[in-house]
């Protein structure tokens, strides 16, 4: 079972075992504009929002699936 970082609700890296994967740069520049809008940069409520959720498939499928669900218009 693969588990996923994320800030708030933002996915950032997928880990499988001992494989773990970032995932492309708009993930992070989105978790950077939604803090700023937060004013939560450089504070420790920042890191406050980071979580691990576990996810259904392999390191391949949930990154994937990922990025077909927060893919930019």
């Amino acid at each position: 079972m693969a588990q996923v970082l994320y800030w708030q609700d933002v996915p950032s890296v997928v880990k499988d075992g001992e494989a773990k994967r970032q995932l492309p740069d708009w993930f992070q520049q989105e978790i950077d504009r939604r803090a700023m809008e937060q004013g939560l940069v450089g504070s420790d409520a920042y890191l406050e929002h980071w979580h691990w959720e576990d996810a259904e498939g392999t390191l391949d499928e949930v990154v994937a699936s990922l990025e077909r669900r927060w893919a930019p218009s």
